[in-house]
């Protein structure tokens, strides 16, 4: 099972470094590691849309409504990382992101987004191997004072990026591609005259 303890210790072995037990244990590579753990976990959660980080809500409309150009304010949830859809499925609305709210209009907002998942267990583990070589980047310089190490840790989470987020886009059913009266029309099932 998947830790921040177990990601930041896996990312320092890759390093050529030692493990750590904690993240408060009070070294100078765990404190590296919690100084930089929270923020690459959210900048590589918001990279893709990673099945584990997925979540559905309804939002409600705020008090406050905009001064202009929509009729109300719906707040994001605090563990929002990046938008997926706003709307119904398979019907975008007219909206806007501003600050920490989205502007449009309605009683009520239907959103798919990516979430901060802070629960390793539950992540996948190829986004698992992912985070450990995205620490091993952020961590490399740090650690190693080496800059041709750092490139080449880069490189390698890169590489892995690419085979993990295809796999992890496999896990979903093909997308149509939409109006199939279009697609019949322009693959000749239509009669011409």
């Amino acid at each position: 099972m998947a830790t921040r303890v177990s990601i930041c210790s896996n990312a320092l072995l890759m390093l050529g470094d030692q493990t750590i037990n904690a993240m408060s244990e009070g070294s100078p590579r765990a404190r590296l590691a919690s100084n930089l753990y929270e923020s690459t976990r959210d900048d590589l959660l918001r990279s893709h849309p990673w099945n584990c980080a997925v979540k559905r809500v309804i939002l409600a409309p705020d008090v406050e409504v905009p001064a202009f150009d929509y009729g109300a304010k719906f707040v994001l949830p605090g563990d929002w990382l990046r938008n997926l859809s706003v709307g119904p499925d398979g019907y975008e609305v007219d909206y806007k992101v501003e600050g920490q709210a989205i502007l449009a209009n309605g009683t009520s907002l239907s959103l798919r987004y990516i979430f901060r998942n802070e629960n390793e267990a539950t992540w996948d583990a190829m986004l698992v191997k992912a985070m450990e070589h995205k620490m091993a980047a952020a961590m490399c310089y740090g650690i190693t004072k080496s800059g041709s190490m750092a490139e080449l840790m880069e490189k390698k989470f890169n590489d892995h990026m690419k085979q993990a987020r295809s796999v992890d886009a496999q896990d979903d059913p093909a997308q149509t591609l939409g109006d199939e009266r279009l697609l019949s029309a322009r693959f000749g099932s239509v009669r011409r005259f």
